[in-house]
């Protein structure tokens, strides 16, 4: 079977949900995106126009730029022999570069490849951008999938009273689909939020300060230069740098994910504890075994998988935002390796959105236990009497209240009634509390998601 020999079961066991990150986060894809810089790069220098390259038309960026958009995997291995020899991988890029331009016929330009840079230029435009393709490709869609199923749930369920728990006692009742309307809020905040910040870019030379650019034609806005050249990709230029990005805004991404997988393991969660109180059922998928010795198991396998993988993607989103940051006077090179990294917490990432849509699309609900176990326990009306008690001036209600419920026995509805019927309170009163029950006692509940 494919993937048996991969070390890491993102390239293998889950490789059918992963397999689309590999255009944004393999080697493949960086040395891809490197190019396309470099290209894009050579072209906006020709549109400035700096002086030797004026006279290149667009023309000649259509036949340019398919050194990027032609670009193939044989070229990503071409690419790698060559850094075999330079032991440096965006010089290899510059080199194989500078080979296709003597191929097509431009290699009175090669000189201009690459022209008063630095790798750092080329990486941390090249991988920021493959970030955000690969959010807008693929991680964007799969939050709006399940986002799209937990407003499904919620309008479904929205006015389904459940039996609340607050430290796994009963507590004043809610309702399931406001439970799940609790989950799609949290988050769409953290998704609008993640969409909100920018994605940055460095692009400076050396030590981040336009030397070798400034130097060679000093009457040129290179930070302007700069500044359009990242906005072309819909990215943002770091102002002030040193021979690499800072990575804070980077960072602030990074944490975002944190955020979500943290909400995306709360929610699996609760689901895995409904599915264990019986109040979820889960769907019989023919052929599944859920136990090697016991042939009745039906697991929350994929609510589980869920959390396992969001805490995996939590922890190296952790070691991103904080390392990242941290560079020894104007650089070292210990962000290189852990950069190449980004995407394997985004693998967890995904895997853990889509074992979440697939438990949440296997679930329904037993309404019988639910009611059940909201019949079992009119305690929880406790709270909504003793509050209309105290609005009539009753004397220690909440007292009152603890003196009837807090027994080792069960309170019933004929219990219930018994006790108001034996306070002195106006009879209108009394019949407004007879009225409430832990079926209706669920309080202010949101409008539909739309």
């Amino acid at each position: 079977m494919q993937g048996l020999e991969n070390i890491s079961p993102i390239d293998g066991r889950y490789r059918r949900i992963t397999a689309p990150l590999s255009a944004f986060f393999s080697e493949e894809a960086l040395i891809r995106y490197r190019v396309l810089i470099e290209v894009e790069y050579f072209i906006a220098l020709c549109k400035l126009p700096l002086p030797p390259l004026q006279s290149l038309t667009e023309k000649d960026f259509k036949k340019i730029r398919e050194i990027a958009s032609a670009f193939s995997q044989e070229d990503a291995l071409a690419v790698k022999e060559i850094e075999k020899e330079t032991n440096h991988d965006i010089k290899a890029v510059e080199y194989f570069i500078k080979q296709r331009f003597e191929d097509i016929g431009y290699g009175f330009y090669k000189e201009f490849v690459h022209f008063g840079l630095t790798s750092q230029d080329i990486n941390n435009t090249a991988v920021p951008l493959s970030l955000k393709e690969a959010l807008e490709t693929i991680i964007y869609p799969a939050l709006d999938d399940l986002l799209s199923l937990l407003a499904k749930l919620t309008n479904e369920w929205l006015h389904t009273p459940m039996l609340a728990r607050t430290h796994g006692q009963p507590a004043s009742p809610t309702t399931v689909g406001k439970e799940m309307m609790v989950f799609y809020e949290r988050l769409d905040v953290q998704v609008r939020e993640l969409k909100a910040l920018p994605i940055p870019a460095k692009f400076g030379g050396a030590t981040g300060n336009f030397n070798a650019h400034h130097v060679a034609y000093p009457e040129t806005d290179w930070v302007e230069f700069g500044n359009q050249f990242t906005r072309s990709f819909g990215m943002q230029r770091s102002r002030v740098t040193t021979q690499i990005d800072h990575y804070d805004r980077l960072s602030a991404i990074f944490d975002a994910f944190k955020r979500i997988c943290t909400i995306l393991i709360d929610l699996d969660r609760d689901c895995w504890s409904y599915i264990s109180m019986d109040y979820f059922k889960q769907k019989i998928v023919a052929g599944e075994v859920g136990s090697s010795a016991m042939p009745h198991k039906v697991n929350p396998i994929d609510f589980e998988n869920a959390e396992g993988n969001a805490g995996v993607a939590i922890s190296l989103f952790e070691h991103l935002s904080r390392k990242l940051p941290v560079s020894r006077l104007q650089r070292d090179l210990s962000d290189s390796t852990v950069l190449r990294n980004i995407g394997v917490p985004a693998a967890h990432l995904l895997i853990a959105l889509r074992s979440s849509i697939k438990g949440l699309g296997k679930i329904s609900l037993n309404k019988d236990k639910i009611h059940k176990e909201l019949e079992n326990n009119m305690t929880v009306v406790a709270e909504a009497i003793q509050t209309v008690l105290r609005t009539v001036g009753y004397p220690n209600p909440y007292e009152a209240l603890k003196s009837l419920t807090r027994k080792d026995t069960a309170i019933t509805r004929e219990d219930l009634i018994t006790f108001i019927d034996g306070l002195d309170i106006p009879e209108e009163v009394k019949s407004r509390l007879k009225e409430v029950t832990p079926f209706n006692y669920t309080g202010i509940i949101p409008k539909r998601i739309e």
